[in-house]
């Protein structure tokens, strides 16, 4: 089969080459088409590919979080094809994603993730020319069901914020997600002076280590006041942990885990179901489309570098959507 392509080739050149240049065309469609695919697995090779990736991710201003999970992901499909990542084709990775969600019982959402992450490196190994094409250009998005994820309801965040004041830190990184939508990977990079009680702003940082302004409301201000009031120690961390380090006697800045582990116990405690920091954004983000504020400025709020995503935050009451068509339709 190479034979023929490269003869085909080679004939269909012949007029246009000098015969030293045809031979020089055959060396390296020889080379070029070589097959690879009996190649034995070299797992030191693939490792090496894989931290190549992480590292260009990493310049490129990925979380850590993601970073580790791009290895987690990347590592397991390395191992499990037993193949040289290189020389993997079509096939055999849509065969390994049917079998990576029998043996897992995961979702197309999760599948989908999947996917991506794996078209993410081959394509950057196509980049690099590590491979010619990447494998995973026939490999379309995964169809994933549209589930709505409501927002918090005022009574909701009532009964939460009541649960949460036993603890002023608490209450205002609540009241602070709440009114300013921030994630809370930027929540826990707030340093002191990273916000301005005056204006009710903050800075903060991003993904892809990208800075914007964001806004708090009123109550979110008096209640950062109420907890500031009580540091006595020295760290710059706006939110730092309620006890010392008992290594080296510090508090210590708090950490996403941490903070997810506090609103989950809230939750608990309010018989409230998925109760989550990136509910809360949700949440800002529905009540400020539904009070009229323009998408676009939803998304600089949010940080979306793509307002595809922000419409996937936002759930717009049906109550609102009645009204508009009333009003504009009927």
């Amino acid at each position: 089969m190479k034979a023929n392509q490269i003869n085909r080739i080679l004939t269909k050149m012949k007029g246009e080459l000098l015969p030293e240049q045809l031979n020089s065309l055959k060396v390296v469609l020889e080379d070029v088409l070589e097959d690879k695919s009996t190649l034995p697995c070299n797992p030191k090779n693939n490792r090496n590919l894989v931290n190549q990736f992480i590292s260009a991710k990493r310049i490129e201003g990925c979380s850590k979080r993601t970073e580790e999970y791009y290895f987690s992901v990347l590592s397991f499909f390395g191992k499990t094809i037993n193949s040289n990542i290189c020389t993997v084709d079509t096939g055999k990775i849509r065969d390994y994603l049917i079998n990576y969600q029998k043996i897992n019982n995961c979702t197309n959402v999760t599948l989908d993730t999947i996917r991506r992450i794996l078209s993410s490196f081959y394509k950057w190994l196509e980049e690099e020319d590590f491979i010619l094409k990447s494998p995973m250009k026939r490999i379309h998005k995964i169809k994933t069901p549209t589930v709505l994820k409501p927002a918090l309801s005022e009574e909701q965040i009532e009964v939460i914020r009541k649960t949460a004041a036993e603890n002023s830190r608490n209450l205002a990184i609540i009241d602070i997600l709440l009114s300013s939508g921030i994630r809370v990977s930027e929540l826990v990079h707030l340093n002191r002076n990273s916000i301005n009680l005056n204006s009710r702003t903050c800075i903060v940082l991003g993904k892809g280590s990208k800075q914007r302004e964001t806004y708090f409301d009123v109550r979110t201000k008096i209640e950062l006041e109420n907890y500031l009031k009580t540091r006595k120690d020295k760290n710059r961390a706006l939110f730092v942990a309620s006890h010392k380090n008992s290594k080296n006697g510090i508090y210590k800045r708090l950490s996403v885990n941490s903070i997810e582990k506090m609103i989950r116990e809230i939750g608990h405690k309010t018989d409230i179901e998925n109760v989550h920091p990136h509910r809360f954004r949700r949440t800002m983000a529905t009540k400020a489309i539904d009070k009229g504020m323009p998408i676009e400025q939803v998304q600089v709020l949010l940080g979306h570098a793509k307002i595809d995503t922000t419409l996937h935050y936002a759930n717009v009451q049906q109550s609102n959507v009645r009204h508009s068509h009333q009003k504009y339709i009927c």
